[in-house]
């Protein structure tokens, strides 16, 4: 009888025992199954931010058109108000004036101001005027177009080196200089 009672004292631990094992295991199995869908939703969101075939396009008061499109853009995860872009086409029709051309390497765009960073191979065209540079900040707030870096205008009577070309954009007034002042503006006539 003794016998018996201990036979099933050790069959009940060994039952407790196998399903605390069980229980313990398929816990800690579930516990890692969902520590790898937390890390596979932290990889989908880091990788949400990237947008293929960006386009914006916005009207300021005065009806000129702003149109900026991108092959890839992505949102800055600090600043969603930022997105960077990369292989950058931006259009500015202006009322009562032919349209302006921009377009660069990369970019970086506020959806709020509408302020553009354009960088790395920058090109402005303009009627039979083109500006090369590595830098452009461009800004619909304070009307001002600013190249620079390494900065080549090209007209069909001119060629032209500088430091910065700056232009108010409503008024087309130009300013066009060095950094250095005992530097002068290099200009060519094509003729």
């Amino acid at each position: 009888m003794i016998n018996k009672k201990i036979g099933k004292v050790f069959f009940i631990i060994f039952l407790i025992l196998i399903g605390f094992y069980f229980f313990h295991s398929n816990f800690f199995k579930k516990d890692e199954i969902e520590k790898v869908e937390i890390e596979e939703q932290k990889e989908n969101l880091y990788s949400s931010n990237v947008i293929n075939d960006v386009s914006y396009t916005t009207k300021d008061t005065n009806g000129n058109e702003y149109l900026i499109k991108a092959l890839i853009g992505e949102i800055d995860f600090s600043n969603s108000e930022i997105i960077y872009l990369t292989k950058v086409i931006a259009v500015i029709k202006l009322i009562n004036s032919n349209s302006i051309t921009i377009t660069s390497d990369f970019g970086k765009y506020n959806i709020n101001n509408y302020d553009t960073i354009f960088s790395k191979n920058v090109i402005i065209s303009y009627l039979d005027n083109n500006i090369k540079g590595e830098y452009l900040d461009f800004s619909l707030n304070r009307n001002t177009m600013m190249i620079s870096r390494n900065v080549v205008y090209n007209n069909m009577e001119n060629t032209l080196n500088a430091d910065v070309i700056e232009m108010n954009i409503k008024t087309k007034d130009v300013k066009i200089f060095m950094y250095e002042k005992d530097k002068k503006v290099k200009i060519q006539n094509k003729n």
